[in-house]
């Protein structure tokens, strides 16, 4: 089965309304009907503002980058990207790409 795989890059300290925006996103996909969705934490990044974020012992650096990945059919992440976009309010990158299921 083919399908599409959403990932979203941000920062751990987004937030929507007080709320980690990763786990809001989560929250909806789950609401949306969506197959899964998983938050994974990473060590090093970097984005817009070209800051380096890292977890090394010597570093005081926060805003330690976050990706949401979510894997469905195609319509129903599709379905998904207007809501996606409003919890994003031009924070973090999304990208969607074409995957095999299986």
């Amino acid at each position: 089965m083919t399908g599409l795989r959403l990932t979203v890059l941000l920062g751990e300290d987004d937030t929507w309304h007080g709320r980690p925006l990763a786990a809001e996103i989560v929250h909806r996909a789950h609401r949306a009907g969506l197959a899964g969705a998983s938050v994974f934490h990473g060590v090093e990044g970097f984005g817009a503002s070209s800051v380096v974020h890292t977890q090394r012992l010597l570093s005081l650096s926060e805003e330690l980058p976050v990706a949401v990945l979510v894997v469905d059919a195609e319509d129903r992440v599709r379905a998904f990207l207007p809501e996606l976009t409003e919890l994003l309010a031009g924070r973090g990158v999304a990208t969607v790409e074409p995957v095999e299921i299986l």
